[in-house]
């Protein structure tokens, strides 16, 4: 597989098209995931996702690497299934990972597509509800709509302090 500027952009713009398919279990992991935790998570919407696609894909270093997750994912088919489940579940979650961006919020992406995995079915081949299901968790971790992320952290140490 080569992946050149244009192959990103292609598969930006396939991401970007999927919204129909990933937007319902974003907010379907999510009500999940509330009802689990207690608490209240906001939906998101197709605008919101969308612009979130073109911020994760306008970060060459972060594009590079989705895309080629995508792009492996798209094509991946297994006869059968179980015997390639293992190498859809790992590129699935640092497709989310990526998406999501660094620590914490990869490591919650890579749980939560797990969880989001469970009940995705989409159609295509053996990678396609992987694709769907690290989309999903990957942008449902990075968008707002989580309490715990509207307010500062109680652990940041101001930098006068440490001096």
């Amino acid at each position: 597989m080569e992946v050149t500027p244009e192959r990103v952009a292609s598969e930006a713009a396939w991401v970007q098209d999927r919204a129909d398919e990933v937007v319902p279990i974003i907010n379907e992991t999510r009500t999940r995931l509330g009802e689990l935790f207690e608490t209240e998570v906001g939906p998101v919407s197709t605008g919101a996702y969308r612009e979130e696609v073109a911020t994760v894909f306008s970060d060459g270093d972060v594009a590079v690497n989705a895309a080629a997750y995508v792009a492996l994912l798209r094509g991946l088919d297994v006869t059968g299934d179980y015997p390639g489940f293992v190498v859809d579940e790992v590129l699935g979650r640092e497709l989310a990972a990526t998406i999501a961006g660094g620590t914490p919020l990869s490591l919650l992406a890579q749980a939560t597509f797990h969880f989001a995995d469970v009940t995705t079915h989409s159609e295509g081949g053996a990678g396609i509800d992987d694709l769907d299901a690290a989309l999903a968790a990957g942008f449902q971790t990075r968008l707002p709509g989580w309490k715990w992320q509207e307010t500062e952290s109680p652990f940041a140490v101001d930098p006068d302090r440490t001096r």
